[in-house]
């Protein structure tokens, strides 16, 4: 009300894209604005896709989301390899994220599929544990990767930030975990950081975040 604003709404794009393909109206409830980044944009196609097979999944299950349309880039500049990698022979767009759509279009991020941590067979997405793990009320900001695992493939570590002040211990966040969220999903190694390593543009390189971890929990040696 201060800015004079009179209605906000969400969107999701890549650059790639152009870079707008779903757009919330600001018309949406908030429970639309809050947990979808809106519906796909007129004059374009989207779906969800499983990311081993390549099949089309059903409505509400999770996958990667691919994009068709005139929004879709040409290619990338000198790099037909990595062109070839992300854009599909009719056209269809990788983007390499993971999420679900519903019956009207309205698309739900769940996180990167190069993110995704498989546990004994078990596909987690860390999208899902950092957003129960920021209820807590002595967490600041958190991040979860999967790290190496000799029996399970890949375990669960949350890296937390708290809030000032505050002190915590991995007991006390694996207590608050259980019976909230599946078990395999409740971080077998909660380690409690100061900063994330960030890119130039700000992004947390989650890969070297894994890799600290590791070192960190003598996983390397270990395995």
């Amino acid at each position: 009300s201060l800015m004079g604003v009179k209605g906000l709404t969400i969107g999701y794009g890549t650059t790639e894209n152009s870079p707008v393909t779903f757009l919330a109206s600001p018309m949406d409830n908030m429970e639309r604005k809050c947990e979808t980044v809106g519906h796909i944009m007129d004059h374009l196609e989207a779906k969800i896709v499983d990311p081993t097979t390549g099949e089309v999944l059903p409505l509400g299950m999770k996958g990667e989301i691919m994009v068709r349309g005139y929004c879709v880039m040409l290619e990338y500049w000198g790099d037909p390899c990595k062109t070839n990698e992300c854009i599909t022979k009719d056209g269809w767009y990788k983007t390499g994220d993971i999420g679900s759509m519903d019956a009207y279009s309205y698309l739900r991020i769940d996180g990167r599929s190069k993110d995704m941590i498989i546990r004994g067979g078990e596909n987690i997405y860390p999208a899902e544990i950092e957003q129960f793990l920021h209820t807590h009320p002595k967490v600041k900001e958190a991040q979860v990767v999967g790290v190496e695992d000799v029996r399970m493939g890949e375990e669960v570590c949350a890296c937390i930030k708290l809030v000032d002040g505050q002190e915590s211990s991995p007991e006390e966040i694996r207590a608050f975990c259980k019976g909230q969220i599946s078990y395999f999903k409740i971080p077998r190694y909660v380690l409690f950081v100061t900063d994330y390593p960030l890119t130039i543009t700000g992004k947390i390189q989650k890969h070297k975040l894994r890799d600290e971890a590791e070192k960190q929990l003598g996983l390397k040696e270990r395995n």
